[in-house]
């Protein structure tokens, strides 16, 4: 980590304006927000977590979290469309912390400007990062070829290498699980296509748009694991994990503040016409407002806490999922609630579509759709204290 760290040095608050002033037109127009990747890039964001000696900001997760933080309650869907480049080099910053090597390719691209994104996701794919339906075909030159569909590849427009896995069933050692890197280039050539398929209910910016994958080639030096599939506690399986519920936690907090903010800023300004006094001495909204903050004061320590333990190599042990599962679970569900209870201090204004809490009410709606989902984190918590399901 650096010696000091200031937040507003890096995300400046007139930068964050910038991107607020912004959001709205990707949202509407679901365009990708080309000019906010442009200013992160000039800000060094992209290599937050990438060590100084490397080009980098030598960041920890805990201090990149709470940048996420930050970015987020000025554009959700910049926020976590970045999210999934921050994966990648938060997986690698991992790894490199516990003497593995493998991603320093992540690193060294990511000071010189390169965009990582995140193929994991498949339709239907309930065994996410322990089973895939995408086929890796082996290589004689020691690469491979993946054939599948990847759903919600967020940066779709502009990424430059594509993190993603398959299923290798041909090897003699098969089957194995295969994580690897494929280039921008291969688009060019046709083996990956994207389609132009992204139109949601929100988080409209990111751009996550189905990936389809044609003997899409991973070179021989992209190839970064191999392993037996089902649960695995290789670091590579810990570090996307943990990096990627952590960092969901921060954007959906971010979402969480500001809408608390709003709703603070929208209690001052409305006047009761039955008291002629401000909203925000009605009992009611007070309450209202308290339970909000109450909420949300939860979960920044909850993310510092568990993003300072993976950055000092704590050892949870076998809780350490359930530990990961149940933070993003806690963040998301209490981030919904809050941005519910804003609509409804900020009153009728707010549902109309330009209006900002509108926004922020269907961007955080996505937070329950990513890993891990409200069924999975509480088979994982289950798990953790009361054992497995018997046969």
């Amino acid at each position: 980590m650096v010696a000091s760290f200031e937040p507003s040095e890096i995300l400046t608050d007139e930068l964050l304006e910038r991107f607020r002033a912004r959001a709205g037109v990707h949202d509407r127009e679901n365009t990708f927000p080309d000019d906010d990747l442009a200013d992160l890039k000039d800000a060094g964001y992209l290599a937050i977590l990438v060590p100084q000696e490397l080009g980098g900001s030598g960041l920890g997760l805990a201090e990149a979290s709470v940048l996420q933080q930050r970015l987020a309650g000025a554009a959700p869907a910049t926020a976590l469309a970045i999210n999934m480049h921050l994966v990648w080099t938060g997986v690698a910053k991992v790894l490199a912390d516990r003497g593995i090597d493998a991603l320093r390719f992540v690193q060294e691209g990511a000071a010189s400007g390169e965009v990582f994104a995140f193929g994991i996701s498949e339709a239907g794919n309930d065994l996410v990062l322990f089973g895939s339906g995408t086929d890796a075909a082996p290589l004689p030159d020691g690469g491979y070829s993946f054939t599948g569909t990847k759903i919600f590849t967020s940066l779709a427009p502009v990424w430059t290498q594509l993190g993603l896995h398959g299923l290798d069933t041909s090897s003699e050692d098969a089957p194995r699980m295969v994580y690897a890197f494929v280039p921008r280039s291969e688009v060019q050539a046709g083996r990956v296509v994207v389609r132009d398929d992204w139109d949601t209910l929100g988080m409209r910016g990111t751009q996550s748009r189905t990936t389809v994958l044609r003997d899409a080639v991973a070179p021989a030096d992209r190839i970064v694991r191999r392993l037996a599939p089902g649960p695995n506690p290789d670091p590579l399986v810990f570090g996307i994990f943990s990096v990627f519920e952590i960092l969901l936690a921060s954007v959906y907090t971010g979402i969480a503040r500001r809408a608390l903010e709003v709703a603070v800023g929208a209690a001052r300004r409305r006047t009761s016409k039955r008291t002629g006094k401000a909203y925000s001495q009605d009992p009611d909204i007070r309450w209202r407002i308290a339970d909000m903050a109450l909420a949300y004061d939860a979960l920044p320590p909850q993310i510092d806490a568990l993003a300072r333990d993976v950055d000092a190599l704590a050892d949870h042990g076998p809780q350490w999922f359930s530990l990961l599962a149940g933070l993003k679970h806690r963040a998301v569900t209490a981030a919904k609630r809050i941005v519910d209870e804003a609509v409804l201090v900020a009153g009728g204004s707010s549902y109309f579509s330009a209006n900002e809490l509108s926004r922020l009410y269907r961007d955080v709606l996505a937070g329950l759709f990513h890993p891990s989902d409200p069924e999975s984190a509480h088979s994982t918590v289950a798990t953790a204290w009361l054992g497995p399901l018997e046969d």
